[in-house]
């Protein structure tokens, strides 16, 4: 299984985004990998997409995502728990991000989808780009 990070949704959406044709080639690569994402994660694409392409398309990225992904709900407990790595990272990664890992690490998940470097500072953990 392989935790798929905003920005890899973001990039594969968007034609225009730096990371898109990388995104297409690595879309590929996955295929046949079951996926996870979050609440959180959905969230994030949303915000970012919703302007750019408008409600409709946002809205089938929305079902895609949630038809063909396992989807991790986030609930206080996480939150707070998700506080520790915040910490331990010092502010340098996301809330959300920091949510992600603690999630890739209940789930026993090794490998993210993601072009934010920032996950390269975890330890165990594999950013595929």
């Amino acid at each position: 299984m392989i935790f798929i990070d905003a920005s890899f949704l973001i990039a594969i959406f968007l034609a225009k985004d730096q990371w898109h044709r990388r995104s297409e080639k690595l879309a590929k690569n996955l295929e046949n990998k079951e996926k996870m994402t979050s609440d959180l994660v959905i969230t994030e694409v949303m915000a970012s997409i919703g302007g750019k392409v408008g409600g409709k398309a946002s809205l089938l990225l929305f079902q895609y995502i949630t038809d063909n992904y396992q989807i991790y709900s986030t609930d206080m407990n996480s939150l707070k728990k998700s506080m520790n790595y915040f910490l331990k990272y010092d502010g340098r990664l996301s809330l959300v991000d920091t949510i992600s890992i603690k999630i890739m690490e209940e789930a026993n998940i090794h490998e993210i989808a993601s072009f934010d470097s920032d996950f390269d500072k975890v330890n165990g953990i594999v950013r595929i780009h």
